[in-house]
């Protein structure tokens, strides 16, 4: 950075409490400024405000063993408290732009794998108990330990694969893409919108927004994402209020009754740390913990070093800045989550559209945080934003995050190969744990069958192993009789 341009930032900084931010949260120094670091909370914020709509309704949905269901209104109330305070916190403890809310397929083992077999109460004792094993790990340092064990290509083939993830999450989120019905008897598993063309004003909406995105990228146009995301939500309720549309999936952009409506949080403490252990017994126990705990460790991971990495935060070691402090306000989360019955809460691969803006420190979290926070007070206003307006900046967010795959030596099979696998099953399966086990496992067959075993770090083998229980519990818990 030039010096003209530092002292441009001082100037922009403002007064001495400002300037006091700025060298708490290292502003200047990491080459952003207080404006791009509030664009960048914002757009995360935008990008993952989904949560609030999407977690209620897969929680809410479920029953547990005893026929009991989750209340919808508590559970958004939960969700934005959790989200709020724990994003806050990764920005004051971690420093950096990662905000944290209740993960996304997480709350679908809660709701589907769990509470059938138990009660709500300890459903969430076992993601307490998750996050607490979590933070153990952290402490005793080898959940760092395994992350500075991956050689840097195979982080960047995480940071490429997760940039095609949140690019089909995009796709898939606006209807862009959508599964074929198995009744079709078709090889083919996804086809172009619902009927292999694209119809609907809603679909309009999302086109429009992938065009004006990438648009002002290209015209280097700051806060393209953010200017997007609103535009494109002003347009849908101008299309909704005069278009005749039958659905626009989770959220409809439509004008609420009530804009202020008072938080209900009746399910905060709600957990019974160990009544799953009465419930379904020792061993199925373990293992439910152990697909939790390697479910939230591997995506974490994935998800610390993407962001980073989009942001250059990486040092020349490929590590991550102050990353045990990262892990364990992640652990943290985990347990605040259950503790709120708002299922496991963890890092989240949206914020890489804050870092698209220009965020590159935890001041950008302090922005998210806050609006997840005014969010308890102003649920009505979640029904705002639709999906087709806030799914082009997961797009454009991955092809940014796509860029780093030119870092990849692709002629040394021994890291293309488990590069290519670990970018490929992520977005085939829908699942950023599944493509960091196949690009370990690949890593490690590949150095042994080169007869260069001894090369792999010993943490790569065990993280392996895991993996192995991990692809294999099915008929490992047939075995077992589970």
């Amino acid at each position: 950075m030039s010096e003209a341009q530092k002292t441009a930032g001082r100037q922009d900084a403002g007064p001495s409490t400002v300037t006091g931010a700025d060298r708490f949260f290292r502003i200047t120094e990491r080459g952003s400024t207080f404006g791009r670091e509030i664009r960048g909370g914002f757009a995360t914020f935008f990008t993952m405000a989904y949560i609030l709509v999407l977690n209620p309704l897969i929680l809410g949905s479920a029953k547990d063993k005893f026929g009991e269901q989750l209340d919808p209104v508590q559970l958004t109330t939960a969700t934005a408290l959790v989200a709020a305070v724990m994003t806050i916190v990764m920005g004051v403890g971690g420093n950096l732009p990662l905000a944290l809310a209740a993960g996304l397929g997480l709350n679908a083992v809660v709701a589907f794998q769990l509470a059938p077999l138990m009660s709500w109460d300890d459903a969430m004792g076992l993601i307490v108990l998750e996050g607490l094993l979590i933070c153990v790990l952290v402490v005793t340092g080898l959940r760092e330990a395994v992350m500075h064990a991956i050689p840097q290509q195979l982080k960047q083939a995480i940071s490429v694969g997760i940039g095609l993830f949140i690019a089909l999450i995009g796709f898939v989120d606006a209807g862009f893409v959508t599964r074929i019905p198995d009744a079709a008897n078709t090889t083919v598993p996804v086809q172009l919108g619902s009927t292999g063309t694209l119809a609907g004003w809603p679909m309009l909406v999302f086109c429009l927004g992938v065009l004006l995105t990438v648009g002002l990228l290209a015209r280097k146009v700051r806060g393209a994402i953010l200017i997007s995301i609103v535009t494109m939500t002003v347009v849908a309720l101008v299309v909704n209020a005069l278009a005749d549309v039958k659905t626009w999936g989770l959220t409809t952009p439509e004008w609420p009754d009530k804009v202020v409506d008072a938080p209900d949080f009746g399910l905060l403490g709600q957990f019974s740390l160990f009544g799953a252990f009465g419930q379904v017994g020792v061993v199925t126990v373990v293992l439910l913990v152990f697909t939790l705990i390697l479910s939230d460790f591997f995506d974490t991971m994935g998800t610390v070093v993407g962001v980073s990495a989009e942001a250059g935060l990486l040092d020349e070691d490929g590590k991550v800045p102050g990353l045990g402090k990262v892990l364990l306000i992640d652990g943290a989360a985990a347990v605040a989550g259950g503790a709120a019955s708002a299922s496991s809460a963890t890092s989240y691969i949206e914020s890489a559209a804050g870092v698209g803006e220009g965020a590159r420190t935890g001041f950008a979290n302090l922005v998210t945080g806050s609006l997840f926070g005014l969010a308890l007070f102003l649920t009505p206003l979640l029904t705002i934003v639709p999906l087709q307006a806030a799914a082009p900046a997961l797009v454009a967010v991955g092809f940014l995050m796509m860029t780093q795959v030119r870092h990849i030596d692709w002629d040394r099979y021994e890291i293309a190969i488990p590069a290519f696998l670990t970018i490929a099953v992520m977005p085939f399966t829908y699942s950023i744990t599944n493509g960091i086990g196949a690009g370990f496992l690949a890593y490690v067959l590949v150095k042994t069958v080169l007869g260069r075993a001894k090369e792999v770090h010993w943490l790569l083998w065990g993280a392996s192993a895991l993996f192995l229980v991990y692809f294999a519990i099915d008929p490992i818990e047939q075995l077992l009789g589970v």
